[in-house]
């Protein structure tokens, strides 16, 4: 669901809607995809945004690790605890207090628990973080080194306030997480990884592919597990609605092309089994169910965006086929005049020009007074801490912009902006990016606090050595 003005009111079973369109442009053959093998030597890694996300994506994988006795970790991120909506369907009255906030996050804490009982998972192969529900994007966005913590929307915290998580009292900060992450791996040490898709709608899915990315290339001396991500909030998709269990699960449209797709098949007693312990999280399922129910396949789905290196050439990379096509119709969840004054993204490029990277953003529109643009631009060495490491954000107007590295505000001249009615380029020099090894990137267009559209990070090396002559 998009943002809305003042509390954002959100829950993690509604899919965001976005400036993409949903026409099939590719043909999807399942019998000519990987398919993901579960081993005996393996230890698996499952990591959910919010409790059921580890059902919707990987029941069953998880049945699998459990009858072959395959050491298996559940980790979730937060306690799904902003989720109004269904909260107010379960306790029959709105929950806004901090306490109460904190109380249904518990109910939800509960429910992961039955459903990993239901799964023949034990409880303390289940670990919570505790970070927050629609705040974990903005503290990979602008909570690190010197930043304060980030704080919750509704629980009001800065810090994990569950006595029974994984790390209780720990800053809502992105080095706190990335901590949390790396204990994990390296007690655990895990040989195949699920987590969720960097173009996942909901912000906190998009976070933790983030942030175990960072953590997996902290640990690349130590180990090198198998990434395989999972999607569960994209536009239109799934179809259709509603419990299906013998028709086959494929991923949306716009993403067919540009990710490496595997599948995991399961047997009719593997679904059924899977949408029980779907019920067991009973506040999503009461208020979503054809939604959640629509997962209950004979497969699932796990997919990457291939990464790709930046080389000194004058050739552009367009970054992705979901993003260079016309912006559809604004979300109807939007006002007349939000959609008046809606701008969509609809082409991103990026290539390395001498010392710069370079960005190019194509728009449905000329951005209009009040909407705004941001290009984030997020480096990666590994021989310097990663909170470290700056956080570039430029912001764009109408008629001006802005360069931050985080909140702190930097030097207008310290990148080059050139302009057409409906595209701005960027030049952003590797200095100011601390001379990265890998580079993180995203844009967004957003009116006020209202977001409009967004593109999916995308991971790339960068090979910033000059051709030979």
């Amino acid at each position: 669901m998009r943002a809305r003005r003042g509390p954002v009111l959100v829950c993690c079973s509604l899919m965001l809607c976005v400036g993409v369109g949903c026409q099939p442009r590719h043909t999807f053959d399942v019998s000519s995809k990987a398919e993901v093998i579960v081993r005996h030597d393996d230890r698996l890694l499952i990591l959910a945004p919010h409790p059921d996300d580890e059902v919707l994506g990987c029941g069953g994988i998880i049945q699998k690790a459990v009858a072959m006795g395959v050491p298996l970790r559940i980790v979730f991120f937060t306690y799904g605890d902003n989720n109004q909506w269904s909260f107010l369907l379960y306790r029959r009255h709105p929950v806004i207090l901090p306490g109460a906030i904190k109380q249904m996050g518990l109910v939800r804490h509960d429910e992961a628990l039955a459903a990993a009982a239901l799964l023949g998972v034990p409880k303390d192969h289940l670990a919570f973080l505790g970070y927050p529900d629609f705040g974990t994007l903005h503290i990979w966005n602008d909570h690190w080194g010197v930043e304060e913590p980030y704080q919750s929307m509704l629980t009001r915290a800065r810090a994990v306030p569950y006595a029974n998580a994984q790390r209780p009292g720990a800053a809502y900060k992105g080095e706190e997480v990335l901590r949390d992450l790396t204990s994990i791996l390296r007690e655990f040490r895990p040989t195949k990884i699920f987590v969720s898709h960097p173009a996942d709608h909901m912000p906190d899915h998009r976070a933790l592919y983030l942030f175990t990315r960072v953590a997996l290339w902290d640990m690349e001396q130590e180990m090198t597990p198998q990434l395989f991500p999972y999607l569960v909030h994209f536009a239109h998709w799934p179809r259709p609605r509603g419990y299906h269990p013998t028709q086959v699960l494929e991923p949306p449209a716009t993403l067919q092309a540009d990710s490496v797709w595997q599948i995991h098949w399961l047997s009719p007693k593997e679904v059924a089994h899977k949408a029980l312990a779907l019920r067991a999280h009973r506040t999503q399922y009461a208020y979503s169910r054809r939604y959640l129910t629509a997962f209950m396949k004979p497969n699932e789905l796990f997919g990457d965006f291939p990464v790709v290196t930046l080389r000194q050439t004058s050739a552009p990379l367009a970054l992705s086929s979901e993003e260079t096509q016309p912006a559809a119709e604004p979300s109807e969840e939007l006002t007349d005049e939000e959609r008046a004054k809606f701008v969509g993204l609809e082409a991103r490029s990026i290539r390395l020009e001498a010392d710069n990277v370079v960005v190019s953003i194509a728009f449905s529109r000329p951005l209009v007074e009040a909407v705004q643009s941001s290009v984030y631009l997020f480096g990666y060495r590994t021989d310097r801490l990663f909170a470290q490491m700056p956080k570039i954000h430029v912001k764009l107007w109408a008629l001006d912009y802005g360069v931050y590295d985080q909140d702190r505000k930097l030097a207008k001249s310290s990148v080059t902006v050139s302009r057409q009615p409906k595209q701005i380029t960027i030049r952003v020099p590797l200095d100011l990016l601390g001379r990265p090894q890998r580079l993180l990137t995203s844009a967004r267009t957003y009116l006020g606090n209202v977001p409009l559209d967004w593109s999916s990070w995308r991971i790339m090396f960068i090979d910033d050595r000059r051709p030979s002559s």
